[in-house]
């Protein structure tokens, strides 16, 4: 369970597979199977026993729990202190797993980034956009977080990418456990990238780490240009912030340098790729920070 939402626990999620793509049969030995009700993966297995070097988090935005929601959850006079136990040993279990995750995508040179955004950013539509103009350069595999529906990994398949639905149920994040069993599902090719679509939320997928390289934290001009300071939490935690759909705006009243002074207040110096999925405008600045982290993580 997430302590912060009181969601239900990675366990309950469900990888969707269909007769066409069904990838764990795609492969000569055992993982999870799409059934409804259960998984026949070992989550307790590791590929490997090596380190790697993150440089990405030296920083310590994303595992440093002291100015965490669990901190703010301390100053609320009558708190139960025992919710807060209970959140780092949730975090704590999902760390552990994400690093695991994180070994076993350096041991074979895969570079995996966290999309985060609230629903309707225009995530998808920038995946599948991804996926026509740089599918042919690196090879890309997606999973897709969402709690019902197999919509999004079917835009995904449709554009020719190889997807892998997660449905998360009453969940409102993808957790590094389910993201694990997605990658044995996936057997995604070593030296690509995976690209991680978490469910539409601005709260908790901030607190969990997935194993990914970066986090990348989707904002939308229809959404507002306070955004970043609202959700503080989601922005300090990502690596690369995209302002999505800049063809709207002409019609909604969005400040873009109001909205990445936001951004950087709680995020200082983090990187911006203003553009827009629908038109593809500015979208090779988003296609050269892929080339660029992936070159990074396999120097």
């Amino acid at each position: 369970m997430c302590a912060t939402c009181g969601c239900s626990d990675s366990s309950s999620a469900v990888l969707v597979t269909d007769h066409d793509h069904d990838y764990e049969h795609e492969h000569d030995h055992a993982h999870a199977h799409g059934d409804k009700g259960h998984s026949h993966v070992d989550d307790g297995h590791s590929h490997d026993d090596h380190g790697h070097d993150h440089d990405h988090r030296d920083d310590d935005h994303s595992h440093d729990r002291d100015h965490s929601h669990s901190r703010a959850l301390r100053q609320i006079d009558g708190f139960d202190a025992r919710t807060v136990t209970l959140e780092r040993a949730v975090l704590a279990k999902n760390d552990e797993l994400a690093e695991r995750n994180r070994r076993r995508l350096a041991e074979r040179g895969i570079v995996a980034f966290n999309l985060v955004s609230s629903p309707g950013s225009g995530k998808t539509t920038l995946l599948e956009r991804t996926i026509r103009d740089l599918g042919n350069e690196i090879p890309l595999t997606v999973i897709e977080g969402d709690q019902a529906t197999e919509n999004d990994s079917a835009r995904i398949r449709a554009a020719g990418g190889r997807a892998l639905q997660v449905n998360t149920g009453t969940g409102c994040h993808l957790e590094a456990e389910i993201v694990g069993r997605a990658l044995d599902a996936l057997r995604p090719e070593d030296r690509s990238v995976v690209l991680i679509e978490n469910v539409g939320n601005l709260v908790c997928p901030a607190l969990f780490d997935l194993g990914e390289r970066a986090k990348v934290a989707i904002l939308s001009v229809t959404e507002g240009d306070d955004k970043p300071a609202k959700y503080p939490h989601m922005f300090a935690a990502a690596d690369l912030f995209v302002i999505n759909k800049i063809d709207l705006l002409p019609y909604v009243a969005f400040d873009v340098d109001r909205c990445i002074a936001h951004a950087r207040d709680v995020r200082p110096g983090i990187a911006v790729i203003a553009l827009s999925a629908t038109t593809g405008e500015n979208v090779t600045a988003w296609y050269d920070w892929i080339r660029a982290s992936r070159a990074a993580a396999l120097a």
